[in-house]
This record gives structure tokens, C-alpha cells and sequence, in this order.
């Protein structure tokens, strides 16, 4: 045995690893295992055989002894940690599969353990998507204990990673089924999954999924998210990139509450939704309905809108249609219509986000104008419409409609407009500029003194707001001329007022100003020329590394590259504005001590002052270096002013353009699709058309077939009447008329004409047989005619009335036998003829 043994050891790693005896593939694993651990890096020899041949770590895993399967998990385990991302990416695909089928599932707690262990090693060498993308398939398992065990697998990866890292919505949209499989497992993983998922997702998740439940279980959810609602949850373990970055940051000395500051960040359904095209799911007739004359009917459609766009999340498309008809029930009569319609607005705006800033236009005027409603509830219905149409642009795109509105001479316009610029002041993320500051504060110190209480609260409470975003210093200059009781109500709303807006980082540029000053007065102090020039090199490169503005420094050069130098400075008193181009404050503090140096070089006052010149022209150069230079600073600062606001409505023309672009190319590739299903519409109705066609030909034909059919069985019926006929007839003596046969005596010569004719004249109205009709008359007319010689000549009255009767009685009975023959019988009785 110990030979055996030996002679195992002796095969190479993978050999071994492949054995058909389990004992020695469990020793391979462990070897594998030890290699692994001591290997210098990712690029070690032991890792080659394992990723020229992925398909090892598949048996490994899925190894048929338990034991060995357990060392097997635990060396994919150990390859992963040791292997790097070249490890993941090589055997990912051949691993998971195994991993759920016979890891999760197995008896053993260990190899369960691995097992989750290995699929998150996966996902933090690389990304989440793809171990996810290949766990969803098992979940319609028909194990159920794999579906089982896949949800607990899933639900460590959200526990370690978060749904930040994990994409949740493949996940979200399995929990309808999983919550109606009929294993209580399965269910119970189900919900243990959705606990978790909605620590991270909070009620943005529920859109997703709750309204496919029963109210049983969602009465079961409601109480378990009651005791996670609080909970803010931390990802236990970090991808390697975000590793890396990690360290990178903690390198560079940032601070770390700067990336906590991030964490409680919700989560939006509209993320998590899948967008829904409502164009297909409108009616129709929609428009026709909106404009019908009946205000039952526009609401209807209205509501039937409203339904199929109050979801999370809408796909872009063509509503130009829908939204000038909306903006046309603003103008409604029926209040009703109005409210309807207000919400559909704000539908279509919470479902379309960015999309519906193309709309904005069309909506946020014949809102506005419609606030002089006097009823809250249609109020408070355009309000949330309001809210949601600025939600999709910004306070940009808004203000001018809002202040145009402030003007209106209805009070309750003016009023509710008011209102909506305080929200929009308290949910907007941008500060507004320079220009926008001032015009949102003229309308709200203009609207201070209405006569209307409330105006005068909301005007208040705007200033008080913007000041919050601003700040109490820069609100200093609208805040002139305010009595102290308005400046006191301004200060409370600022105190209680919410804003989300976040300041500019101007205000840090100002702490580096005392450090450029301190230099001017060291210098002053040293008469010498040494000194000051030592010290005006670092005066003239420090500011462009304190300045906040790069595009100063870049001015500079180019100006100071056309001065005349130094010494012409000190010698010429009257450079012009060429010759103190100073772009910043710090560099102009550079070129005044050049000005203090040179003040012994002017002649003229050294003739006035005599002994005393040196001091004289020092103290007199001082003063009027800042006169020189401080002019054409503020030239250069208001030419680069300028300049900044041409470069910012050069950009927001740039990025005008750009946008627009972007939206025509989305229109001409819709309408490209468009075109495409249009043509293919055309070619399905042609087909259709001409199915149609082919089938009516059969039909005509088959129509043509029957009615000739139809005329062969009347002929057919004809025949066979006519054969009946004919039967009938050979079958039994000529009828006899009745009504011709004498009832007082009559000679024999009558009687036997009067015969004769009855049969010709019943055989003349038969159409085939007639010539034996006519056969059988002139084969019985004879034997009549000598029975009736007899008769006569016997001269016998009696006989032959006698004769008549029974000629007559043998008439009816076969008058009788044809009825019964031809179904006759029914319409009458023999005497009726």
C-alpha cells in the first residue's frame, strides 16, 4: 500500500488531480492547495496547468466522493484568492454551473461554506453581472431545493457587496415567481432575499414586484420591512478595483467621511424600472375623445391616460400630441378634466424625468395661468404637476415663466406662483448665477409690501430661502433698505428654511490673500535693492496656485511678455496701460515693490527737496504705484469677466446644440423603426389581401360547383318523379274522368268516347312515355269498343250501368292506391276530386 502511495506522489499535480481513485485526488486538491499559498505571485508556475485546463476545477467541484469534492472547493477557493482576475476571468464559466448543482446543495456545511465562498471571489476579482447572469437560470430549477439554495447564495452576494455593486433588477423581477412556487423553501429563501434587498432599495423596490403578490404575503412583508425600515446597511466586502481605489485614496491623504457622506444615497424606482411605451396602450381614439364636447368623455380618456402612464418609468418617444392636448385641458371648464389632466402631466413628467424637458414649454405656462383656481383640490393637483415638470428641467429653465407669473394680476396666481418658487429655491441642486440671484430677489423684495398677508409671507420666505443658499453676506446687498421687521421675518424663514442647493467653492480663495500682503511689508522695511528682488520671484509664482481661476495665469504672461522690463520701469513714470498689465492682486503686489525700489531715479523732485530727495521720492512712489496699477487691474478683471461669460454661453450654446442633435438623431432613428415597421405593416396587408383574394376565388368556385351540383339533383328529382310516374301508370288501367259519365242512362258510343278521351288527354299531359300511353289506349280502345257492340247490341240498361259502377269503383280504388304512392293522402279525400 505504502508503494501505491508512492507511486501516486510520484505523477505530476494534474495527473493526480484526474485519478480515478478519490483518495488521490483529495491529496492533489490539498497539494494544489499548499502551491497556491506559498506561490510569489499571480504569474507563478503552479497556476499555468489550472488555466491552460479550466475544465479541471469543473470535475473538482463537482467531484463524485465528498471528500474529495470539499478539498476541491477549497483549491478553487484558494486559486481564486492567489490567482488574480486572469483566474476568474479563465474558469468562471466552468465552475458556476458545478458550484450550485453539487456546492450549495451538498450535505456537508463545509462545502456549502466554500462553495458561497468561490462565487464571491468571482464577483470581487471582476464584476457581479456575470456570476449573476449565469445564477438566475437555476432559479427555475426543478430541484426545488437548488432553487432554494441559489436564493441563499444570491442573498450572501447582496449581504457582502450591496446592491450598489450588485445590479438588483434581474433579481427584482423573479420574485414574483419564486413567491409562487409551491415549495415553502423556496418561499422562505424568497423572502429572506427580499428582506435583504430592501435594506439597500427601501420602497423604490416595490413598484417592482409587490403588486404581483398575495395580500397575504405582502401583509407578511409590510411587517418584516417594519423592523428593517432603519436599518442602514454596509457592504462587508469591497471589488478589487475598488481596492485599489481605495488605497490610492487613503495614499493621497483624502478623507474617508468624505465617501460616507455618499453612502445614504436612495435609490429611485425610476432606476430600477424597465421602461414602458404607453403609446402602444393609449386608445386610439384618444385625441378624438379629449376633444369631444362631452366633458364625460374627455375625462374618461383622460383617466384611461393616467392609468397606462402612472407607472415608474416611461420610454422616450412621440407625445407631442398628448401633451398639447393636456396643455389645452388646462384651459378646461370642468374642473374635473382639469385635475385629471394635471396629474396625467405630472405622470408623464415623473415617468419621463429628463425626457419630458422637450415638453416644458408646452405645459409650465397654462399651468401656471390655471392657478387662479379657487378650488384646493384642483390646486394642489397642478402644484404636484409643477413640482414634477421642474423635477425634469432645472430653475434655469423655469424662472422666467415663474416671474413673468409673479406679475399676474389675478392675486391667486401670483400667490401660487410664489409658492412654487419657494419649492423649487428648496429642492434645486444648483446654485443659482449672479443674474438669476438678483432677478428671484427684486420679485420677492418687490412683492414685500402687497396689501395680500400671505404674498407678503411667501415673498419672506423666498428671500429667506435663497439666502440659505447663498448665504447671510451675499444677500447683504438686497437686503438694503429693508426695515428691521421684513429683515427679522427674512431671518426667521432663513433660520427654518431646507435647502439642497450647494454652495460654490468661491468663499475659499480669500484665506490665501494675507500670505501675498505680508511680503509688501517685510520688503517695504528693507531699503536695500537686494532684498526685494530675492522676495518678488515667489510673490509672482505663488498666486497661480492659490488662485481658484487657471485661465489668469494663462492671461498674465502674454501681457507681461510686452512690458519693457524692470529698469524701464524704475526710469519711466508714465508706461500707460501697457505698461502695468497686472492680470491679480498678488502680481500687482510684485510690481509695486519694483515701483518702491526706482524712487531715487526721478529728476525732477530731486531738484525740489534738495538733501532730503532720497526719503521724498520713496514715501511719494509708494502711493502712486497702487494709482498706476490698480486701473488696468480692473480693466484686466473686467475683460476677463467678460471673457468667462462668453466662454459660459459659448459652452451652454455648444452644449444647446449638442442636445439638440442628440434629440434629432434620436427622432430620425425612430423614425427610421418607424418607417421600417410601417413597410413591413404594408407588406403583411398585402399578404393578408391576397390570402383574402385566393380564398374568395375557392369560395366562388366551390359556390359554382354547389349549384351545379344543386340543378344535377333537381334533374335528378325530375327523373326520378317522372320514372314514378311512369310506374304508376303501367302498373294500372288508364283513369277514367268520372264527371263524364252519364248518371241517367246513356248509349254504348258515348261511354267508350268518353273513355277514349280521358286517357288521351291524361296521356297527353305526361312529358316521357307518350307513345306508350298512347300504345296502351289503342291496344284497350278496341276491346271497349267491342265490349260496348255487345252491350248495345244486347240493348241491356241495366248491365250496363252496372258495368259503369264497377268501372267507377275500380277508378277510385287506384285513384287511392296513387295517393298512397306519391304521399298524397293527407290534402283531401276521394270524393274532393
Amino acid at each position: 500500500m505504502a508503494e501505491e502511495e508512492t507511486d501516486y506522489s510520484s505523477l505530476p499535480l494534474v495527473d493526480r488531480a484526474v485519478h480515478k481513485l478519490w483518495k488521490v485526488r483529495k491529496e492533489a486538491y490539498e497539494a494544489a492547495v499548499k502551491e497556491f499559498e506559498v506561490s510569489p505571485d499571480e504569474s507563478a508556475a503552479c497556476f499555468t496547468p489550472w488555466l491552460m485546463d479550466p475544465g479541471l476545477w469543473q470535475k473538482a467541484v463537482t467531484d463524485s466522493n465528498v471528500a474529495a469534492q470539499q478539498e476541491g472547493v477549497t483549491a478553487l477557493c484558494a486559486f481564486l484568492q492567489y490567482g488574480g482576475a486572469s483566474a476568474c476571468s479563465r474558469t468562471r464559466n466552468h465552475v458556476i454551473g458545478g458550484i450550485v448543482e453539487k456546492g450549495l446543495s451538498s450535505t456537508r456545511a463545509i462545502t456549502k461554506q466554500k462553495s458561497t465562498e468561490a462565487l464571491l471571489l468571482l464577483i470581487e476579482l471582476d464584476v457581479a453581472a456575470p456570476v449573476i447572469d449565469q445564477l438566475l437560470p437555476f432559479l427555475a430549477h426543478k430541484l426545488p431545493k437548488i432553487i432554494a439554495a441559489t436564493l441563499t447564495a444570491i442573498t450572501s452576494i447582496f449581504e457582502a457587496y450591496g446592491a450598489k455593486t450588485v445590479d438588483p433588477k434581474p433579481v427584482l423581477k423573479q420574485l414574483p415567481k419564486l413567491f409562487g412556487h409551491a415549495d415553502k423553501n423556496v418561499r422562505a429563501e424568497s423572502t429572506k432575499l427580499t428582506i435583504e434587498l430592501y435594506k439597500w432599495l427601501k420602497e423604490a423596490m416595490k413598484p417592482m414586484f409587490y403588486n404581483d403578490l398575495k395580500p397575504a404575503q405582502q401583509k407578511e412583508l409590510d411587517d418584516a420591512f417594519e423592523k428593517v425600515k432603519d436599518a442602514k446597511p454596509e457592504a462587508q466586502r469591497l471589488l478589487r478595483s475598488q481596492q485599489a481605489a481605495k488605497a490610492a485614496a487613503e495614499a493621497a491623504g483624502v478623507v474617508e467621511d468624505e465617501v460616507v457622506e455618499d453612502e445614504p444615497e436612495v435609490v429611485d424606482a425610476f432606476d430600477l424600472a424597465e421602461p414602458v411605451d404607453i403609446n402602444a396602450k393609449i386608445p386610439a381614439n384618444f385625441l378624438e375623445m379629449v376633444g369631444s364636447t362631452k366633458w364625460k368623455e374627455r375625462k374618461e380618456s383622460l383617466d384611461a391616460l393616467y392609468q397606462e402612464a402612472n407607472v415608474p418609468r416611461i420610454k422616450e418617444g412621440h407625445y407631442d400630441d398628448i401633451i398639447r392636448s393636456l396643455a389645452k385641458c388646462m384651459k378646461d371648464a370642468n374642473v374635473a378634466v382639469v385635475t385629471v389632466a394635471a396629474n396625467c402631466i405630472e405622470a408623464m413628467a415623473t415617468g419621463l424625468r429628463k425626457g419630458f424637458l422637450k415638453y416644458k414649454g408646452t405645459v409650465l405656462g397654462p399651468m401656471l395661468d390655471r392657478l387662479k383656481e379657487k378650488k384646493q383640490g384642483v390646486i394642489d393637483a397642478l402644484a404636484k404637476g409643477l413640482d414634477a415638470v421642474f423635477a425634469s428641467s432645472s430653475l434655469t429653465e423655469c424662472l422666467e415663466d415663474i416671474v413673468e407669473n409673479t406679475k399676474h394680476k389675478n392675486p391667486n396666481v401670483k400667490l401660487e406662483t410664489m409658492r412654487f418658487l419657494i419649492r423649487c429655491l428648496r429642492t434645486t441642486r444648483d446654485v443659482p448665477s449672479k443674474p438669476e440671484q438678483k432677478q428671484i430677489a427684486d420679485t420677492s423684495r418687490a412683492l414685500l409690501t402687497d396689501t395680500s398677508a400671505p404674498m407678503r409671507d411667501c415673498a419672506a420666505e423666498a428671500m429667506g430661502t435663497l439666502m440659505k443658499i447663498l448665504g447671510e453676506r451675499a444677500m447683504n446687498p438686497y437686503m438694503e433698505g429693508l426695515d428691521d421687521i421684513r429683515k427679522t421675518k427674512i431671518k426667521e424663514f432663513f433660520d427654518t428654511a431646507t435647502v439642497k442647493a450647494k454652495e460654490k467653492p468661491k468663499p475659499v480663495a480669500p484665506p490665501p490673500a494675507p500670505k501675498a500682503a505680508a511680503p509688501v511689508k517685510k520688503v517695504g522695511a528693507k531699503p536695500g535693492l537686494k532684498g526685494p528682488v530675492k522676495k518678488a520671484a515667489p510673490a509672482a509664482a505663488a498666486p497661480p496656485a492659490d488662485e481658484p481661476p487657471k485661465a489668469a495665469p494663462k492671461a498674465i504672461p502674454s501681457k507681461l511678455g510686452a512690458r519693457p522690463g524692470l529698469g524701464a520701469s524704475r526710469v519711466v513714470k508714465k508706461p500707460g496701460a501697457a505698461a502695468a498689465p497686472a492680470a491679480s492682486p498678488k502680481r500687482a503686489a510684485s510690481s509695486s515693490y519694483d515701483d518702491e525700489e526706482p524712487a531715487p531715479a526721478p529728476a525732477p523732485k530731486l531738484g525740489t527737496k534738495g538733501g532730503l530727495a532720497g526719503r521724498t521720492l520713496q514715501r511719494e512712489a509708494a502711493p502712486a504705484a497702487p494709482a498706476r496699477v490698480d486701473p488696468q487691474i480692473a480693466i484686466d478683471k473686467a475683460e476677463l469677466e467678460e471673457l468667462r461669460v462668453q466662454r459660459e454661453e459659448w459652452e451652454k450654446t455648444q452644449r444647446d446644440f449638442q442636445a439638440e442633435k442628440q434629440r434629432m438623431n434620436h427622432e430620425l432613428g425612430e423614425l427610421r423603426l418607424r418607417n421600417v415597421e410601417l413597410i413591413e405593416e404594408h407588406t403583411r396587408d398585402n399578404l393578408a389581401l391576397r390570402a383574402k383574394e385566393a380564398q374568395l376565388v375557392r369560395a366562388r368556385s366551390d359556390a359554382e360547383a354547389a349549384q351545379e351540383e344543386v340543378t344535377r339533383q333537381k334533374r335528378e328529382i325530375e327523373r326520378l318523379k317522372r320514372e314514378l310516374q311512369r310506374s304508376v301508370r303501367s302498373s294500372s288501367p288508364a283513369p277514367t274522368d268520372i264527371g263524364d259519365l252519364p248518371m241517367n242512362g246513356y248509349n254504348h258510343r258515348d261511354s267508350s268516347m268518353s273513355r277514349s278521351s280521358t286517357r288521351m288527354s291524361y296521356a297527353s299531359r305526361s312529358e316521357i312515355g307518350e307513345e306508350r300511353e298512347h300504345g296502351r289506349a289503342g291496344a284497350l280502345s278496341p276491346s271497349l269498343r267491342s265490349e260496348s257492340g255487345r252491350q248495345s247490341s244486347m240493348g241491356n240498361d241495366h248491365a250496363e250501368w252496372k258495368r259503369a259502377a264497377e268501372v267507377t269503383s275500380q277508378l277510385k280504388l287506384r285513384i287511392e292506391q296513387m295517393k298512397l304512392k306519391q304521399g298524397l293522402s293527407g290534402r283531401g279525400t276521394p270524393t274532393q276530386y
